[in-house]
């Protein structure tokens, strides 16, 4: 009996002492591309979609489309902020400089840039881990397939949906998403 009132004690006290409690989107600081803390409590009640980029791969056309979708829907409701990471075939050899310097004059970025980072291997980003582990996001564990998989946060700072690589920033769903 003494264990059964220990037991419904604990479960009454967990929520409040943070141990049951995923973590949010918003727990996490970064670093800018420029190596500016960037807290990502500062996006709160935005829709956001996380991207990790590389300058060398098959993919980064689609850096055009993320400008896009960045022009017309960002603001006050979204925002979208890329990850540079050198996980793929060396994909992203570049400085943090050579990136912005390579982001800005070919493709006209204006979103949040971030860091350079890890997003797989035992040197991950904490935010990385977040997004890929069901047990700290609350939603789903996934794998990052390639560069240029996104994450799309909601305005609670909660992981909604994992998009493949070759799926493109303006695709509809993406869009509905955005708009909803």
């Amino acid at each position: 009996m003494r264990t059964l009132h220990l037991l419904i004690i604990l479960i009454i006290t967990l929520p409040f002492i943070g141990i049951s409690q995923e973590k949010s989107f918003y727990d996490f600081t970064v670093k800018d591309i420029d190596g500016n803390e960037f807290a990502l409590n500062q996006l709160k009640g935005k829709k956001v979609m996380v991207v990790n980029v590389a300058s060398k791969c098959g993919l980064t056309p689609q850096y055009e489309q993320l400008e896009q979708v960045y022009k017309k829907y960002g603001g006050d409701d979204f925002v979208i902020i890329a990850f540079p990471a050198n996980n793929f075939m060396g994909q992203e050899p570049g400085t943090n400089e050579e990136i912005k310097e390579f982001c800005s004059v070919e493709y006209g970025v204006t979103f949040p840039m971030m860091d350079k980072i890890s997003v797989k291997g035992k040197d991950m980003a904490p935010i990385y881990e977040w997004l890929t582990d069901e047990e700290q996001n609350g939603v789903s564990s996934s794998k990052i397939k390639w560069n240029f998989q996104k994450y799309l946060i909601n305005k609670e700072g909660q992981l909604e949906h994992v998009i493949n690589p070759q799926i493109k920033p303006d695709d509809e769903k993406i869009i509905a998403w955005i708009e909803e």
